[in-house]
This record gives structure tokens, sequence and C-alpha cells, in this order.
């Protein structure tokens, strides 16, 4: 079992920066990818980016790539979501998952543990 717990949202302006954090605990001995995804009340889930247990590979949605950047600390068992020039239809909650595979999916539905979500709101 992995634990997982979401900090860093916030309310910001467009064109502001924000950082992620998501703390992982529990197995975490093990080889585990993690992933970002977010959700907008009434749409469906969507996937931000991923990273490998090594951190050397890493996958970005069309809509972040290039403005958000993933990475991970092994030693501290988290995982970052560095966001740049923030726009206001990047306002979701933002949801940690992480599962026990060498891949980087963009489907939610493979990933087995999931945080309880952080709330990124930008103004315009």
């Amino acid at each position: 079992q992995v634990q997982l717990v979401e900090s860093g949202g916030g309310l910001v302006k467009a064109g502001d920066s924000l950082r992620l954090s998501c703390a992982a605990s529990g197995r975490t001995a093990n080889r585990i990818a993690m992933g970002w995804f977010r959700q907008v009340p009434g749409k469906e889930q969507e996937f931000v980016a991923a990273i490998s247990w090594s951190g050397g590979s890493t996958r970005y949605s069309d809509s972040t790539k290039g403005r958000f950047f993933i990475s991970r600390d092994n030693a501290k068992n988290t995982v970052y979501l560095q966001m740049n020039s923030l726009k206001p239809e990047d306002t979701a909650v933002y949801y940690c998952a992480a599962d026990y595979r060498s891949t980087t999916p963009a489907m939610a539905i493979a990933y087995a543990y999931w945080g309880q979500g952080t709330q990124v709101t930008v103004s315009s």
C-alpha cells in the first residue's frame, strides 16, 4: 500500500507559478511510477504529467508541456509539479497518483493509489 498526500495548492493570478508536492509513504521501497492528474467539476479527469521511478522518463499532456515540469526526490519519497505561466484554464483539483510499474502511463486507470487532491485556482 502507498499513501499519498498532496500540498502546495492555492489561489494565484494568471502568469504566476506554483509548485505542488506529493509525499508518499508506505511501501515506497518498490519502484513506483507517479503521476499528476486534474479534474474540474462536471468534467473528466485529465492527465497532466507522469514520471518514472528513476526520474529518467517523463510524460506530459499537450496542454501542459513546456509550462509544467514534474520531478521527484526519492530520498524524500516526494514528487513535485512545478507549474509556470499558469492560465485560468489550469484551475482544477490536482491529484497525485502512484503505481508499481516501470512505465509512465497517462491513463488514470493505470494508477492504483491516489491522494486526496489539492485545489489550484488561477484568476484572470
